[in-house]
């Protein structure tokens, strides 16, 4: 009889290797033992696992509440229907912002290392990020907020951890009588999008697609004149309806609605994030925030290219069966022997297109990568012998191809400080077969020497904002290829 071969599992993310809780995830017969208020809420199961009730709020709630106070020596609490965050999984975005901070990709202004301030979107009552990143790393931090009851707790929670307290502003939200409320009813918000420096259709999503931010100021207006941070951080409402918020039965960590729900989601939430820093710009190192669905972190990598960021970084934080993804990026020109590579990465771009028609080949294909940049007013040259086309293309071009309004090119070309800084964008695009019915298709950013060579930190900002570009294209080139070409609408397979 053969034998059956064993199918290799993927890999899943782990938690943050410096999270206390990776090796030691929270042993609740040893906190019930020493904490007879947890006690009532461990049970145990046939094989005599401890667990509680995860859909019990009061449960949750406990267990924060001795995991802070057994393993950090803080001490906490938050009413009842507040958003109960995990520790674990708050520790896991806090460490990754230690990360990013100890990496150096965007250096420091100042020479005192130690002093690093961050800012907390949206604290909530539990005030759990400045909490932790004050007691673990000294951390300072504003921590903002919009309603009564999230200030009043935040505060609590922080006076009554004396040894930090002094580290963490609470910083309350002005609300205009225009903004969101409970009931979902809204007009225009305070925050006007044609202030200086933010271009007013630079970030539309699709009519009839997504919804707009229309709420209280999140950065901008928060933010003091001449305030600078290393950071901020966000865990944004992620769902668009409260209903949608209550969807998984298996948990209970509260919410209210204004923690839990805005219009559009997170991605409108978010992409209001990303609008403020173009105000912001270098006021932060770094911006960044968590995310809830996958779905949504490309689109807000794709928004943040358009904005003309020097860098983006992405991760993905797990804790048990919970995924989220972390989203980070920078106004700021970083440290080119550590960026560098990562241009030089995001040179070439393949994709598989899978389940193609048997009438279609690879010429057919490489025929309409030619029409498709054609069409935007490219110059083509196309060898079929080789399976190539050689693009370039100018800013106006791009736009044309990407159908927006964002120059990219022209950011590049207002560099006046880098002499004969290239104003076209020069790419090639091969088609190869790899078998029936399924082709690769691989695009390749062209330097010139020059540029590669110059390690400047406004060369490294036009690499950069060429890689940025050049991903968007070929984005757009795929999902045009797939539609005129596949039978099936499959996702994107990247190489």
């Amino acid at each position: 009889m053969p034998s059956k071969k064993r199918r290799r599992k993927e890999e899943r993310p782990k938690i943050h290797p410096k999270n206390k809780y990776s090796d030691n995830p929270p042993d609740f017969a040893l906190l019930a033992s020493l904490y007879p208020t947890f006690k009532p809420f461990v049970f145990y199961t046939r094989e005599g696992r401890p667990r509680i009730d995860w859909t019990d709020f009061n449960a949750t709630r406990e267990l924060t509440r001795v995991l802070l106070l057994h393993d950090h020596n803080l001490h906490w609490w938050i009413p009842d229907g507040q958003l109960c965050p995990t520790v674990p999984n708050r520790s896991n975005y806090i460490h990754w912002i230690e990360d990013l901070l100890s990496s150096h990709i965007i250096p420091r202004d100042n020479s005192n290392e130690d002093n690093v301030r961050g800012f907390d979107i949206g604290t909530g009552a539990n005030c759990i990020y400045p909490l932790l990143g004050a007691s673990l790393f000294g951390w300072s931090f504003v921590a903002s907020d919009m309603t009564d009851v999230a200030i009043e707790w935040a505060e609590r929670n922080v006076k009554n951890n004396p040894n930090i307290s002094e580290l963490i502003e609470i910083r309350k939200v002005k609300c205009s009588q225009n903004t969101l409320s409970s009931e979902g009813l809204s007009v225009e918000s305070s925050y006007s999008e044609e202030r200086e420096g933010l271009p007013s259709s630079s970030l539309d999503m699709p009519a009839g697609e997504d919804k707009s931010y229309n709420g209280p100021s999140i950065l901008v207006d928060v933010v003091r004149d001449g305030e600078t941070f290393d950071f901020c951080m966000c865990n944004p409402p992620f769902f668009e309806s409260f209903e949608e918020a209550g969807l998984n039965p298996r948990t209970s960590c509260g919410g209210t609605y204004e923690e839990m729900v805005c219009p559009g989601g997170e991605k409108a939430f978010i992409t209001r994030i990303i609008e403020d820093s173009v105000v912001l710009k270098q006021s932060f190192r770094w911006y960044t925030s968590m995310v809830g669905r996958k779905v949504n972190l490309k689109f807000l990598v794709s928004k943040l290219r358009q904005v003309g960021v020097t860098v983006v970084k992405t991760t993905e934080f797990v804790q048990g069966k919970t995924c989220r993804w972390g989203l980070a990026w920078s106004f700021v020109p970083p440290a080119t022997k550590i960026v560098t590579p990562h241009v030089t990465e995001k040179n070439i771009l393949s994709f598989m297109l899978e389940g193609i028609q048997r009438q279609f080949g690879a010429i057919h294909v490489l025929r309409s990568v030619e029409s498709f940049f054609l069409a935007g007013g490219a110059s083509c040259k196309l060898n079929a012998s080789s399976f190539v086309v050689d693009i370039t293309a100018s800013a106006d071009h791009c736009n044309a191809l990407l159908n927006n309004d964002v120059k990219h090119i022209d950011e590049v070309a207002s560099c006046s400080n880098v002499q004969e800084a290239p104003s076209n964008l020069c790419f090639s695009i091969l088609v190869f077969q790899q078998i029936p019915g399924t082709l690769l298709v691989k695009g390749s950013l062209q330097h010139r020497d020059s540029a590669l060579s110059d390690y400047s930190n406004t060369w490294t900002i036009i690499l950069l904002l060429f890689a940025g570009l050049f991903s968007s294209i070929v984005q757009q080139l795929e999902a045009s290829l797939r539609q005129k070409f596949c039978k099936e609408k499959t996702g994107t397979n990247y190489i």
